[in-house]
Protein backbone atom coordinates (compact mmCIF):
# COMPACT_ATOMS: atom_id res chain seq x y z
CA UNK A 1 0.00 0.00 0.00
CA UNK A 2 1.11 3.25 -0.47
CA UNK A 3 2.22 6.12 1.95
CA UNK A 4 -0.81 8.51 2.06
CA UNK A 5 0.87 11.36 3.06
CA UNK A 6 3.81 10.93 -0.12
CA UNK A 7 0.22 10.47 -2.35
CA UNK A 8 -0.82 13.75 -0.88
CA UNK A 9 1.90 15.27 -1.52
CA UNK A 10 1.37 14.20 -5.63
CA UNK A 11 -1.74 15.67 -5.42
CA UNK A 12 -1.30 18.56 -3.73
CA UNK A 13 0.53 20.10 -7.34
CA UNK A 14 -2.40 20.18 -9.10
CA UNK A 15 -4.77 21.74 -6.31
CA UNK A 16 -2.39 24.07 -6.02
CA UNK A 17 -2.76 25.29 -9.57
CA UNK A 18 -6.38 25.12 -9.55
CA UNK A 19 -6.49 27.06 -6.12
CA UNK A 20 -3.78 29.70 -7.80
CA UNK A 21 -5.51 29.97 -11.30
CA UNK A 22 -8.76 30.19 -10.08
CA UNK A 23 -8.59 32.11 -6.87
CA UNK A 24 -10.62 29.21 -4.72
CA UNK A 25 -9.46 29.88 -1.70
CA UNK A 26 -8.30 32.90 0.34
CA UNK A 27 -7.35 34.15 3.79
CA UNK A 28 -10.13 34.28 6.58
CA UNK A 29 -12.48 32.09 3.97
CA UNK A 30 -14.83 29.83 5.66
CA UNK A 31 -15.28 26.88 3.49
CA UNK A 32 -18.05 24.14 3.79
CA UNK A 33 -16.80 20.91 2.08
CA UNK A 34 -19.60 18.91 1.16
CA UNK A 35 -18.55 15.04 2.41
CA UNK A 36 -21.27 12.18 0.68
CA UNK A 37 -18.63 9.39 2.58
CA UNK A 38 -17.12 8.59 -1.15
CA UNK A 39 -13.92 8.73 -1.88
CA UNK A 40 -13.74 11.78 -3.70
CA UNK A 41 -15.59 13.96 -0.87
CA UNK A 42 -13.45 12.39 1.58
CA UNK A 43 -10.18 13.37 -0.01
CA UNK A 44 -11.15 16.70 -0.71
CA UNK A 45 -11.78 17.59 3.37
CA UNK A 46 -8.04 15.72 3.95
CA UNK A 47 -6.39 17.37 1.32
CA UNK A 48 -7.58 20.54 1.61
CA UNK A 49 -6.33 20.16 5.39
CA UNK A 50 -2.95 18.82 4.03
CA UNK A 51 -3.01 22.01 1.79
CA UNK A 52 -3.92 24.75 4.76
CA UNK A 53 -0.43 23.65 6.18
CA UNK A 54 1.04 24.80 2.89
CA UNK A 55 0.05 27.99 2.20
CA UNK A 56 0.73 31.51 3.66
CA UNK A 57 -2.88 32.02 4.68
CA UNK A 58 -4.87 30.56 6.61
CA UNK A 59 -8.85 29.58 6.54
CA UNK A 60 -11.43 27.54 8.50
CA UNK A 61 -12.85 24.19 7.06
CA UNK A 62 -16.47 22.62 7.74
CA UNK A 63 -17.06 19.07 6.77
CA UNK A 64 -20.96 19.21 5.87
CA UNK A 65 -23.01 15.83 5.57
CA UNK A 66 -26.71 15.68 4.01
CA UNK A 67 -28.62 13.23 5.73
CA UNK A 68 -31.19 11.62 3.81
CA UNK A 69 -31.57 9.48 0.82
CA UNK A 70 -33.95 10.27 -1.34
CA UNK A 71 -34.76 8.68 -5.35
CA UNK A 72 -36.37 5.58 -5.72
CA UNK A 73 -36.52 4.87 -1.75
CA UNK A 74 -40.63 4.68 -0.67
CA UNK A 75 -39.80 5.46 2.94
CA UNK A 76 -38.47 9.40 3.46
CA UNK A 77 -39.37 9.16 6.78
CA UNK A 78 -37.30 11.32 9.38
CA UNK A 79 -36.59 7.55 11.08
CA UNK A 80 -35.03 6.62 7.80
CA UNK A 81 -32.75 9.58 8.03
CA UNK A 82 -31.40 9.24 11.08
CA UNK A 83 -30.49 5.66 9.47
CA UNK A 84 -28.62 6.86 7.14
CA UNK A 85 -26.37 8.56 8.66
CA UNK A 86 -22.82 6.98 7.79
CA UNK A 87 -21.95 6.18 11.22
CA UNK A 88 -18.04 6.37 10.53
CA UNK A 89 -17.98 10.03 9.74
CA UNK A 90 -18.40 11.66 12.88
CA UNK A 91 -15.71 9.57 14.21
CA UNK A 92 -13.44 10.50 11.30
CA UNK A 93 -14.38 14.20 11.48
CA UNK A 94 -13.28 13.72 15.32
CA UNK A 95 -9.70 11.96 14.14
CA UNK A 96 -9.39 14.73 11.64
CA UNK A 97 -9.80 17.58 14.21
CA UNK A 98 -12.44 19.53 11.74
CA UNK A 99 -15.58 20.71 12.54
CA UNK A 100 -18.87 19.53 11.49
CA UNK A 101 -22.24 19.91 11.00
CA UNK A 102 -25.08 17.06 9.73
CA UNK A 103 -27.79 18.91 7.71
CA UNK A 104 -31.05 17.06 7.04
CA UNK A 105 -32.80 16.85 3.45
CA UNK A 106 -35.92 18.18 3.17
CA UNK A 107 -38.31 17.61 0.06
CA UNK A 108 -41.63 19.18 -0.23
CA UNK A 109 -44.61 16.91 0.62
CA UNK A 110 -45.84 17.13 -2.76
CA UNK A 111 -43.23 15.24 -4.82
CA UNK A 112 -43.91 12.47 -6.25
CA UNK A 113 -41.39 9.86 -6.15
CA UNK A 114 -39.12 8.30 -7.71
CA UNK A 115 -37.75 11.34 -8.09
CA UNK A 116 -35.45 12.20 -11.09
CA UNK A 117 -32.07 13.03 -11.37
CA UNK A 118 -32.09 16.31 -11.84
CA UNK A 119 -34.71 16.84 -8.48
CA UNK A 120 -32.61 14.76 -6.36
CA UNK A 121 -29.35 16.45 -7.15
CA UNK A 122 -31.78 20.10 -7.33
CA UNK A 123 -32.63 19.16 -3.24
CA UNK A 124 -29.17 18.07 -2.06
CA UNK A 125 -27.73 21.50 -3.73
CA UNK A 126 -30.24 23.47 -1.77
CA UNK A 127 -29.42 21.72 1.39
CA UNK A 128 -25.96 22.25 0.89
CA UNK A 129 -26.74 25.99 0.16
CA UNK A 130 -29.05 26.43 3.23
CA UNK A 131 -26.62 24.74 5.75
CA UNK A 132 -23.62 26.65 4.65
CA UNK A 133 -25.09 29.46 4.92
CA UNK A 134 -26.39 28.84 8.03
CA UNK A 135 -22.82 28.47 9.16
CA UNK A 136 -21.59 31.04 7.86
CA UNK A 137 -19.43 29.73 5.30
CA UNK A 138 -18.69 31.91 2.60
CA UNK A 139 -17.17 29.00 0.25
CA UNK A 140 -18.49 25.28 -0.71
CA UNK A 141 -16.36 22.76 -1.94
CA UNK A 142 -17.30 19.93 -4.14
CA UNK A 143 -15.36 17.09 -5.13
CA UNK A 144 -15.70 17.02 -8.52
CA UNK A 145 -12.71 15.94 -10.25
CA UNK A 146 -10.85 16.01 -14.01
CA UNK A 147 -12.87 13.00 -14.98
CA UNK A 148 -16.43 14.56 -13.70
CA UNK A 149 -15.20 17.96 -15.98
CA UNK A 150 -14.70 15.66 -18.85
CA UNK A 151 -17.95 13.57 -18.76
CA UNK A 152 -20.04 17.11 -18.13
CA UNK A 153 -18.35 18.55 -21.23
CA UNK A 154 -19.66 15.71 -23.34
CA UNK A 155 -22.94 15.22 -21.91
CA UNK A 156 -23.47 18.95 -22.99
CA UNK A 157 -22.04 18.41 -26.51
CA UNK A 158 -24.24 14.76 -26.78
CA UNK A 159 -27.57 15.87 -25.50
CA UNK A 160 -27.70 19.83 -25.49
CA UNK A 161 -25.33 20.71 -28.17
CA UNK A 162 -23.51 22.79 -26.30
CA UNK A 163 -19.94 23.48 -25.12
CA UNK A 164 -19.93 23.73 -21.42
CA UNK A 165 -18.03 22.09 -18.30
CA UNK A 166 -17.98 22.59 -14.66
CA UNK A 167 -16.76 25.65 -13.60
CA UNK A 168 -13.91 25.56 -11.10
CA UNK A 169 -15.63 28.71 -9.03
CA UNK A 170 -19.00 29.77 -9.71
CA UNK A 171 -21.08 32.73 -7.63
CA UNK A 172 -24.23 32.04 -6.14
CA UNK A 173 -26.76 34.35 -4.52
CA UNK A 174 -25.00 37.85 -5.44
CA UNK A 175 -21.61 36.37 -4.24
CA UNK A 176 -22.83 35.45 -1.05
CA UNK A 177 -21.98 31.49 -1.29
CA UNK A 178 -19.12 30.58 -4.17
CA UNK A 179 -18.62 27.20 -5.09
CA UNK A 180 -15.13 25.94 -5.92
CA UNK A 181 -13.72 22.73 -6.90
CA UNK A 182 -9.96 22.47 -6.19
CA UNK A 183 -9.81 18.89 -6.99
CA UNK A 184 -10.39 19.60 -11.28
CA UNK A 185 -7.19 18.75 -11.59
CA UNK A 186 -7.11 15.67 -10.57
CA UNK A 187 -7.84 12.38 -12.13
CA UNK A 188 -10.04 10.08 -10.43
CA UNK A 189 -7.60 6.94 -10.85
CA UNK A 190 -5.56 9.43 -8.33
CA UNK A 191 -8.12 9.67 -5.96
CA UNK A 192 -8.99 5.79 -6.08
CA UNK A 193 -4.79 5.42 -5.34
CA UNK A 194 -5.12 8.26 -2.38
CA UNK A 195 -8.30 6.36 -0.89
CA UNK A 196 -6.96 2.67 -0.72
CA UNK A 197 -3.74 4.55 1.05
CA UNK A 198 -5.28 6.41 3.39
CA UNK A 199 -7.73 3.65 4.49
CA UNK A 200 -11.06 4.92 3.46
CA UNK A 201 -13.76 2.85 4.10
CA UNK A 202 -16.28 1.41 1.43
CA UNK A 203 -17.99 4.09 -0.33
CA UNK A 204 -22.22 5.10 0.55
CA UNK A 205 -24.19 2.31 -1.48
CA UNK A 206 -24.66 3.88 -4.92
CA UNK A 207 -28.48 5.25 -5.92
CA UNK A 208 -30.04 3.01 -8.43
CA UNK A 209 -30.53 5.18 -11.09
CA UNK A 210 -26.74 6.56 -10.69
CA UNK A 211 -25.78 3.13 -12.23
CA UNK A 212 -27.72 3.63 -15.93
CA UNK A 213 -27.52 7.14 -16.04
CA UNK A 214 -26.23 8.87 -18.93
CA UNK A 215 -23.18 10.36 -16.74
CA UNK A 216 -22.00 6.73 -15.61
CA UNK A 217 -22.50 5.65 -19.31
CA UNK A 218 -20.18 8.89 -20.50
CA UNK A 219 -18.20 8.10 -17.93
CA UNK A 220 -17.95 4.06 -19.32
CA UNK A 221 -17.41 5.56 -22.38
CA UNK A 222 -14.18 7.42 -21.49
CA UNK A 223 -12.81 4.63 -19.50
CA UNK A 224 -13.18 2.96 -22.64
CA UNK A 225 -10.48 4.69 -24.30
CA UNK A 226 -7.80 3.46 -21.42
CA UNK A 227 -4.46 5.82 -21.75
CA UNK A 228 -5.67 8.40 -23.72
CA UNK A 229 -8.35 9.35 -21.39
CA UNK A 230 -5.87 11.86 -20.09
CA UNK A 231 -5.12 13.65 -23.34
CA UNK A 232 -9.24 13.28 -24.06
CA UNK A 233 -9.46 14.89 -20.44
CA UNK A 234 -7.17 17.98 -21.40
CA UNK A 235 -8.98 17.88 -24.97
CA UNK A 236 -12.40 18.32 -23.53
CA UNK A 237 -11.09 21.15 -21.34
CA UNK A 238 -9.12 23.12 -23.06
CA UNK A 239 -12.15 23.60 -25.61
CA UNK A 240 -14.94 24.06 -22.83
CA UNK A 241 -12.35 26.90 -21.24
CA UNK A 242 -12.19 28.59 -24.90
CA UNK A 243 -15.78 27.95 -25.36
CA UNK A 244 -16.96 29.32 -21.77
CA UNK A 245 -14.75 31.61 -21.87
CA UNK A 246 -13.16 31.38 -18.49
Amino acid sequence: MSDPDRVASFLLKPIARACKEFGLLAEGDRVAVAVSGGKDSRALLDLLLHYRGCVPFSYELVALHIVGTVADFPDRSAERSRRSLRPDLEPWFRELGVAYHFAALELLPEEPLPLDCFRCSRNRRKALFNAAVELGCNKLAFGHHADDAAATTLLSLMFAGQLETMKPRVAFFDGKVTVIRPLIYVPEKELVRYGRAAGFPNPPPLCPRGLTSQRAQVKALLRHFGRSQKQIRANLWRAAREGMGF
